[in-house]
């Protein structure tokens, strides 16, 4: 138990040091590499400590991050914030856009210099064997065409519903995917139609058409960083440093930092230096990747021991509460087990507001997963128990506590530590998803990953979890025999 409080108490943040900005982004290559930018030129020249929150997932979460104050600012676009944001898409002059922004308590800088728009985009073998070129073409393929859209894009205001009303499109059925993985579509030949942003550097790659809006339907998204107004009224020197970009990026200058990390396979870091014309940091790549990895592991140990302690800290009174008085037990039980429903960005997203981004809502939501197997394994272990042995505590005169602790819990023990391994094993795997709202652990390796299509990135995460998955499991093993009486072995 101690080790485990110390464990957590280590998590926590020092409150002596100074603050650092705490810079956030979305999670797709650009957002990391805008958010890299505004990283470095923050910190350049003894400039202040920068936290970096990437790769924290859609606008919604993000835009929750800075509500509540767990991330400082990040790169966003201005169409992105009139839509989905401020939910008046009339709003198109910065002017109006800052003014409708200040009663939220947030600011925009002015604009970085280049737009990444919305379009829909082709291969270039479909567009000429089907003779397209403009979006309203599509109507000769919507019901055969196969398309690859993200989830963002179909869930916008301004997305698949309106641009498919204004061209009069109906599509068949197609799933909803990750944007990078709507990539890796069109190159495996499972997608053929998707959208994309006007600086993505696979749009070349791929040898993609990009469709005109010949109705002149997206709006316009040029590229400002928003933050809190707080933090800029508090860090005027660290505002200006973010203003020196202003103009300073173009929509080839930004394609060629995509371009670096997408296909030339640089880091983020690495682009970014690469393009302020900083010298490339030495490091060799397998120790790189061992301290990449290293790092992931302690982050994902003390996500999953903390959520885990406290699980089995509420979890094994529960059970203990559902056997004792089974009316009381069956709400306990379906509690726990509607919990298990709820998808897990969902609750990640709805613990945000109380918990903010990060470790707090992680955390939380790792405990609540893990309840349902420890309830249920100590209830069915306390039930299972034979009638004969129970009374043997009666006949020794023993008190309703002896019995438990001489009696039932070590006869129900085997079935404990079997919920509480599943429980283990549940919260290494959901653990990963904590990364998209910046609780670090081996997700923030598979989503880097998957942000860059990098299969190596994305084995850096997955298979050190599943690694772990195993030795837990194999730990557990050993508990079995020490902790379980030899005769229920």
């Amino acid at each position: 138990m101690i080790a485990y409080l110390l464990l957590f108490l280590s998590t926590l943040p020092s409150f002596a040091a100074e603050p650092p900005v705490r810079v956030g982004s979305k999670a797709f290559t650009e957002g990391y590499v805008l958010g890299e930018l505004l990283a470095q030129t923050l910190e350049d020249k003894g400039g202040p400590r920068v936290e970096r929150r990437f790769g924290l997932g859609a606008t919604g979460i993000l835009f929750a991050a800075l509500k509540a104050g767990e991330i400082d600012l990040y790169p966003e676009y201005t169409g992105t914030i009139a839509e989905a944001i401020l939910r008046k898409p009339e709003l198109t002059i910065l002017p109006e856009i800052a003014a409708a922004l200040a009663p939220l308590g947030l600011v925009i800088s002015s604009p970085l210099g280049f737009e990444n728009n919305y379009a829909l985009a082709v291969p270039a073998a479909y567009a000429e064997a089907n003779g397209i070129r403009k979006i309203s073409d599509l109507k000769r393929v919507m019901e055969t065409v196969r398309t690859g859209f993200s989830h963002e894009f179909l869930s916008r205001a301004d997305g698949l519903s309106a641009v498919s009303q204004a061209y009069g499109l109906k599509f068949a059925a197609g799933g909803a995917m990750d944007h990078a993985l709507s990539y890796r579509g069109v190159q495996s030949g499972a997608v053929e139609l998707l959208d994309v942003y006007s600086t993505d550097a696979k749009i070349k790659t791929l040898n993609l058409t990009v469709l005109e809006d010949d109705r002149h339907f997206f709006t316009r998204y040029q590229a400002v960083v928003l933050g809190r107004a707080d933090f800029k009224a508090t860090n005027p020197a660290a505002w200006a440093r973010l203003e020196s970009l202003k103009n300073t990026l173009s929509e080839s200058r930004v394609r060629t930092l995509n371009y670096a990390v997408d296909e030339r396979g640089l880091s983020f870091r690495a682009a970014v230096r690469e393009y302020r014309g900083l010298s490339a940091e030495a490091s060799h790549y397998w120790r790189e990747m061992a301290r990449r990895i290293a790092g992931r592991t302690r982050e994902h140990l003390e996500l999953v021991g903390v959520a885990l302690f406290f699980s089995v800290l509420v979890g094994v009174p529960l059970g203990i509460l559902s056997a004792r008085y089974r009316r009381l037990g069956r709400g306990i039980l379906a509690f726990s087990g509607l919990l298990q429903t709820i998808p897990s960005l969902a609750l990640l997203c709805f613990l945000i507001p109380l918990f903010g981004i990060g470790l707090g809502s992680a955390l939380v939501a790792l405990f609540l997963y893990g309840l349902l197997p420890v309830v249920t394994s100590t209830y069915i272990g306390l039930l299972g128990i034979e009638t004969g042995l129970i009374e043997m505590a009666a006949v020794l005169a023993l008190t309703p506590w002896q019995a438990l602790v001489k009696i039932k819990l070590p006869l129900a023990s085997r079935q404990i530590l079997s919920g509480i391994r599943t429980a283990a094993v549940i919260s290494i795997g959901t653990a990963t998803l904590a990364a998209l709202i910046g609780a670090g652990g081996y997700g923030a390796l598979i989503v880097a990953g998957l942000a860059t299509n990098e299969t190596a990135t994305i084995l850096e995460g997955a298979v050190p979890a599943a690694a772990l998955a195993l030795v837990v499991h194999f730990l557990f093993d050993a508990a079995d025999s020490l902790l379980v009486p030899r005769g229920l072995r």
